[in-house]
C-alpha cells in the first residue's frame, strides 16, 4: 500500500498536532508528520499522495522566518517548489486559524498552499463547506466551501475531531485509489 505523506508547518505547535492525529487516524496508509522546515524537496516529491498542514499567521501569512519563526517553514520551502512537476501528485490541505481574532483572513493559508499546488500541477482535493464558522473573508474559500479542511482550535476545539473523522472518509479514497 502506498504511504501517504503528511507534512505540515506550525507555530505553536498546534498545526503539529493535528497533523498527528491525521496520521494516527490513518494508521499504516500513512507515513510519520514531517515539519516542513526539516524536509527536502526530494522527500517531499517521494509521495503521490499528501496531506499539508499549515496555520495561517498575522495578516493571512504562511509560518517562516519572516513572521518570527526561529526555523524555515512554509514560507521558505514553497519557493524551493517552484518550477516543480507536481503533476500525478494529489495534495489534501488542512488549515488551522482563528476566525475571531483573525476574521478577515481565517486560514488564508489554506488558500495559498492551493494556488502553489495547483501551479505546479498537482491535484487538490478535500474541500470543506463553510457552513458552521463565522468569519468575515478567507482567501482559502472558493463558492461554498474552503480549499481544504478549516480547523479553528481557538473557538471550536470540540468539532475538531468529528471534522477530521469526515474530512478523512471523504479524501481517503482519493488518496488511496
Amino acid at each position: 500500500m502506498a504511504s501517504i505523506g503528511i507534512f505540515f508547518g506550525t507555530d505553536t505547535g498546534r498545526t503539529r498536532l493535528v497533523a498527528k492525529q491525521i496520521a494516527k487516524k490513518l494508521g499504516e496508509a500513512a507515513a510519520p508528520p514531517v515539519n516542513i522546515g526539516r524536509t527536502t524537496v526530494e522527500q517531499f516529491l517521494a509521495h503521490d499522495a499528501l496531506i499539508v498542514g499549515s496555520p495561517t499567521l498575522g495578516d493571512g501569512e504562511l509560518p517562516g522566518e519572516s513572521t518570527g519563526l526561529t526555523q524555515p517553514s512554509w514560507e521558505e520551502f514553497l519557493p524551493q517548489l517552484a518550477g516543480a512537476d507536481l503533476r500525478g501528485k494529489t495534495i489534501a490541505i488542512f488549515g488551522l486559524g482563528d476566525q475571531k481574532k483573525y476574521e478577515n483572513e481565517f486560514v488564508d493559508a489554506i488558500g495559498i498552499l492551493h494556488d502553489a499546488f495547483v501551479a505546479g500541477g498537482a491535484r487538490v482535493i478535500g474541500r470543506w463547506p463553510t457552513a458552521g464558522y463565522d468569519f468575515a473573508a478567507s482567501a482559502a474559500v472558493d463558492g461554498d466551501d474552503f480549499l481544504g479542511l478549516a480547523i479553528d482550535q481557538h473557538h471550536q476545539p470540540l468539532l475538531t475531531e468529528q471534522r477530521l473523522d469526515t474530512w478523512l472518509e471523504q479524501i481517503k479514497p482519493e488518496l488511496l485509489p
